[in-house]
């Protein structure tokens, strides 16, 4: 199923960082940016984000779940109205997030 675009932007409105989250749409679902670094993603109307050791350590009893068959799992963001949380938690998580890998040219 894929994820909706009113509940991208229901995401995109309670982070409300502007110009730092940024998104890509890929096969119905979104890619999640924070300057540059992926940080989760929307998938079946679900905000997971990558389990990386800040997110863990804000979200102790977060579920983990599959964005997708054959995905690594993520945790579940379950306190979604919470918009300084949502904040605090994408600016945590910030540091741990690797950096996009340069693609070769051809």
């Amino acid at each position: 199923m894929a994820s909706s675009r009113d509940y991208l932007e229901f995401v995109l409105d309670q982070l409300s960082m502007p110009g730092d989250i940024t998104y890509k749409m890929m096969m119905g679902e979104y890619i999640l940016y924070y300057q540059g670094k992926i940080f989760g993603g929307i998938y079946d109307d679900r905000l997971l984000v990558k389990p990386v050791s800040a997110a863990k350590r804000m979200m102790p009893d977060a579920p983990t779940e599959l964005p997708y068959e054959g995905a690594k799992e993520m945790l579940l963001v379950q306190d979604i109205d919470n918009r300084e949380f949502l904040r605090e938690l994408v600016l945590a998580m910030a540091d741990e997030l690797p950096l996009p890998k340069k693609r070769k040219k051809r």
